[in-house]
């Protein structure tokens, strides 16, 4: 394949150095590039083992970086222009990410095998010798009995499971324990309700739908029990369950930014929403990640408006980094209108490789950005990738998902209305349903071409993912073709304001004690509410809590509105005290309850001075009704008696003698 050595040079600034049989006769090439200091990356994935292998006998103390730019770039018909793809892609494979943290799970081998006909003792038959063996079977089937008794056999239906490999719990209705005595089929004893039971691994073999979500739960096996060779790979795959196993904590969350809910009020449900594999729950005023149930979609962390839950696998603020890398190495190195074509490594790298090896390749402006999983990429990394001047991003999925996409097709829905409200103009974002490598070139080759931003930034990502994604927007905004101040957005969205209908509310600011952002504030010198829209991530609490019923959700992004003061939504006059003269409420809302109290309530008819107490602070309140021995229901309350009272009373009604009169 051609290598455009200077191109790479421009793109990566760095030494160059370029070999053809880097991994056979010119290996000692490689030996005296590896004995230098400083970081190394390879354009060869194929023998990366070797490579390592080298390197750690000439003892390298640097660690190597690898790169396929064969499959991805070298193998196509666009090869002679594909330098600056080459760079962009190297330049990637330099931006390494720290490693997710891990979780175990342990598996003893208990296993629950569930279905309805004979394929359930099949592979009961199969699995006895490795596992501890139950057999579930769902009525009304008539199976013959065992010939000898080699694991517990029952009869059920399975009403609700929860758990993941090794801790799962079941609930089983019309459970009931085959008879020893059965002979033409198997008989049972007396069924109840409501049995429960627990196990390492569930082999679901009813051909009805998933208990639980089958691909996203470790531990949870089905297969159409139709299929002798779908069972059997389940059974081999089911065997080789035992013992601890790990898996990456795919999701960080910080239970102090969740907005989920306040004083047991709900907000943002947007994780619960998103979530295939129910993994999230509330908790609280916050909601609760199982890292052991998560399959790692990162849809969560994509809608998660305040950054509470982040993805791990990587980072967002890596993830942009090697966005960064990848799209400043390709404009170094004269490439244009670049395409980026997020995938994830199990599905889209092998589709890439079928092209490259049996057909044409990637056309030489598409540039393959692998991910852990496609969902995990969210509105940052859509925004920081066209701030730093890609011209369309394409999302490559398999024909039938794994699990709903749902939070991509927001995500996206969201950040249309912005690049088209920018200028950037329509059909700069879209997503490849296939499993064809014929249909992904073709569906490549079909999109519109487009230009990219004609000021593209350079920015280093740096904070947390809402920081990224408000420099991302800022940057975008600069570089955009036709920039404007407020663009409108769906519902949903994480940016916006709110409106207040002034006349209806009170200033009770009940919405500023829930606002989890701090995005709604009073003024500790006078009643006011006032709204920072930078901090909103239009949770709805305030909407949720509000009494009056006078608060609204507006979804839109206003570019001003991080260099904007504070708004003021209300601010009224305070109510100052009649005795101390200190403000202690707000003016209006004293004279209202006073107005209505005067004359109309029985505590208050007759007594000027009663309605005094209500204009005064708490301090001179507690006060005065002390000093004017008011009563609470206007009589005088009765006394109160004590235990010497009671004494004296007692012995005023005995005689001389001490008996009682």
């Amino acid at each position: 394949m051609p290598l455009d050595a200077g191109a790479i040079s421009r793109g990566c600034r760095g030494k160059a150095t370029a070999a053809t049989q880097l991994c056979g006769a010119e290996l000692g090439l490689f030996k005296a590039v590896a004995a230098e200091e400083g970081p190394l990356t390879v354009a060869c994935t194929q023998q990366a083992a070797l490579f390592s292998e080298v390197a750690a006998e000439n003892n390298r103390a640097n660690s190597i970086q690898f790169a396929n730019i064969r499959e991805t770039a070298g193998w196509s018909s666009d090869a002679d222009r594909a330098g600056p793809k080459m760079a962009a892609l190297l330049a990637a494979a330099t931006e390494v990410a720290a490693p997710a943290p891990m979780v175990q799970l342990e598996s003893s081998g208990t296993i629950l095998i569930y279905g309805r006909d004979e394929a359930v003792m099949q592979a009961g038959d199969l699995l006895k010798e490795h596992l501890d063996v139950t057999v579930l079977i769902a009525p009304p089937a008539v199976i013959a009995p065992p010939r000898s008794a080699d694991y517990p056999i029952a009869k059920g239906r399975i009403s609700g499971v929860k758990g993941h490999l090794g801790a799962f719990e079941l609930v089983v209705d019309e459970f009931a324990e085959a008879a020893p005595s059965s002979r033409r089929a198997l008989t049972f004893g007396s069924s109840r309700n409501n049995a429960r039971s627990t196990c390492d691994i569930v082999l679901d073999l009813t051909g009805g739908p998933a208990l639980i979500p089958a691909d996203l739960r470790d531990g949870y096996l089905r297969a159409d029990p139709g299929h002798p060779s779908a069972i059997l790979q389940v059974v081999l795959k089911a065997r080789d369950l035992v013992g601890t196993f790990e898996k990456p904590r795919y999701i960080t969350f910080d239970a102090g930014l969740c907005a989920h809910s306040r004083s047991k009020q709900t907000g943002c449900t947007r994780c619960l929403d998103s979530c295939p594999a129910g993994a999230i729950t509330p908790a609280g005023n916050h909601v609760a990640i199982d890292a052991d149930i998560c399959a790692g979609c990162g849809q969560c962390a994509t809608a998660c408006p305040t950054g509470a839950a982040s993805y791990a696998l990587p980072p967002e603020d890596a993830l942009v980094r090697k966005l960064r890398a990848m799209l400043l190495a390709y404009r170094q190195a004269d490439g244009e209108r670049a395409v980026v074509l997020v995938h994830d490594e199990s599905h889209g790298a092998p589709l890439i490789d079928a092209l490259a090896r049996f057909g044409d390749g990637l056309p030489a402006n598409v540039l393959p950005f692998s991910v852990n999983e496609v969902t995990q990429v969210g509105l940052e990394s859509i925004i920081a990738a066209f701030a730093y001047g890609v011209s369309a991003v394409r999302f490559l999925l398999r024909a039938k998902p794994r699990h709903d996409v749902s939070g991509l097709t927001r995500t996206i829905a969201l950040a249309d209305p912005i690049l088209t409200g920018l200028g950037f103009g329509p059909d700069r974002l879209s997503v490849i349903e296939t499993d064809d490598p014929d249909h992904l070139i073709e569906a490549l080759r079909a999109a519109p071409a487009h230009a990219p931003a004609p000021r593209p930034a350079s920015f280093r990502p740096v904070g947390g993912k809402r920081d990224v994604l408000r420099f991302a927007l800022a940057e975008l905004h600069r570089a955009a073709p036709a920039p404007v101040d407020v663009i409108p957005l769906p519902d949903g969205a994480p940016f916006g304001a709110v409106e207040v209908d002034t006349a209806g509310c009170t200033l009770c600011l009940s919405c500023v004690s829930v606002c989890p952002t701090s995005a709604l504030r009073d003024d500790p010198e006078r009643p006011a509410l006032r709204f920072v829209e930078d901090s909103c991530v239009q949770c709805g609490l305030c909407r949720t809590t509000c009494p009056e019923k006078v608060i609204t959700l507006v979804p839109q992004i206003d570019f001003r509105a991080s260099r904007a003061p504070t708004r003021v939504l209300k601010e009224e006059e305070p109510f100052c005290c009649i005795r101390c003269s200190k403000p202690f409420g707000v003016k209006s809302s004293i004279e209202r309850v006073v107005a209505k109290l005067e004359g109309q309530h029985w505590m208050y008819s007759g007594s000027a001075q009663r309605l005094d107490a209500i204009k005064m602070c708490g301090d001179c309140r507690v006060s005065f009704v002390a000093e004017q021995g008011f009563e609470s229901y206007g009589a005088p309350s009765p006394t109160v008696r004590t235990t010497d009272d009671y004494l004296r009373e007692r012995e005023a009604q005995q005689d001389p003698d001490g008996r009682s009169n």
